[in-house]
């Protein structure tokens, strides 16, 4: 196709979705350096493209507009663009793709006999939910523009985030090495017991390093790690709250090691280079292991089953026979906790930063 001046790509779902799309729009980027690449992102999510040197603008859209509302941004989205794809496959996406753009691609779930996508799309693949990575997903879509793909998950910050970052730590990051845990996922069925992390972080202070705990800084959240605060190592800092994702990303690239679960910011872990420990239980490892850093293949990183290490991330999974169950938790709903996860011995992830720190 003829170089597009103007380009939206849509990523109207989570934090970590729109992350794990840095990687088609820097191959955007690459493939046409003078167009401006626009990405559509719910409101809430936009945080994490911040300072994202490839891209134009970013466009929000609230979760839920009223009918009139979402008329008016749709009608403010007609051929604006020369390009619009959409990552994700569900119909409201796919709908902004095809009304934004003049040459319009997208994803069709293998299972739906969406016959409407397929006729008002001018190219699309076949979405796979279970057996493809979410990098490499997104990446058919540069594959159907014949340019080349990029594997790298791109995390970015600004000046003002360094300082809030160095304002927010009581010590040097040049000189006194830090470990950053992320201990509350957005979903109980992703968490891990208190009692792990506290083992785990007595484990790095005898290793000489602070610990830092990152957070959202919701009011649940915030109250679950002053309780954990309360067993941790004394000198242990929480930032939660306290920055941005765009602080979150600088906070990362300084630190000697991270663990967390399932979540966006253990994929920005990965994305920096850190040894990186990802915690998972019921979640699918090949769709949704954090990218390694330098990882340059064109195939699943993971397998669906058993602890694997891949450059600079381990991930950890549950030993159940179970794992993983893809459910939200025994209890299948996401208040639910899961027993892969809850009975995950702190030595496994030590053992796993031990290996990664020689």
């Amino acid at each position: 196709m003829k170089a597009p001046d103007k380009i939206l790509l849509v990523v109207t779902r989570r934090i970590g979705d729109v992350l794990l799309a840095t990687p088609l729009i820097r191959a955007l980027h690459r493939a046409w350096p003078e167009a401006k690449i626009d990405v559509l992102v719910f409101e809430g999510t936009q945080g994490v493209l911040a300072g994202n040197p490839d891209i134009h603008k970013i466009l929000s859209v609230k979760h839920r507009l009223p009918f009139r509302e979402h008329l008016q941004f749709l009608a403010g989205l007609w051929r604006r663009y020369d390009l619009a794809l959409s990552a994700i496959p569900g119909d409201r996406p796919t709908l902004y793709a095809i009304i934004a753009g003049r040459y319009r691609v997208g994803m069709i779930p293998e299972d739906s006999g969406q016959q409407w996508k397929k006729r008002l799309l001018s190219r699309w693949t076949p979405f796979d939910n279970r057996g493809t990575h979410t990098v490499l997903m997104n990446l058919r879509l540069a594959k159907l523009l014949g340019i080349a793909p990029c594997f790298e998950v791109v995390t970015a910050w600004k000046r003002e985030d360094e300082r809030r970052v160095l304002d927010a730590l009581p010590f040097d990051p040049d000189t006194q090495p830090y470990a950053v845990l992320h201990a509350y996922p957005m979903y109980a069925y992703k968490m891990w017991k208190r009692e792990a992390w506290a083992e785990l972080a007595g484990w790095l202070d005898q290793k000489g390093m602070r610990i830092v705990l990152t957070g959202g800084g919701n009011p649940d959240e915030s109250a679950y790690i002053l309780s954990l605060l309360t067993i941790l190592p004394k000198d242990a800092v929480n930032v939660s709250g306290k920055l941005n994702l765009g602080g979150v990303a600088y906070l990362l690239s300084r630190a000697s090691a991270y663990v967390g679960p399932d979540t966006a910011v253990t994929h920005m872990a990965a994305s920096a280079g850190i040894p990186t420990v990802a915690l998972f239980g019921p979640s699918n490892p090949v769709k949704w292991g954090p990218w390694p850093k330098g990882y340059l293949l064109d195939k699943n990183p993971y397998r669906m089953k058993g602890t694997q290490k891949v450059n600079n991330v381990i991930l950890l999974q549950g030993e159940y026979d179970c794992v993983p169950c893809m459910e939200e938790g025994c209890n299948r709903n996401i208040s639910s906790e899961s027993a892969c996860l809850q009975n995950l011995p702190a030595s496994s992830a030590i053992a796993a930063l031990e290996e990664m720190l020689k």
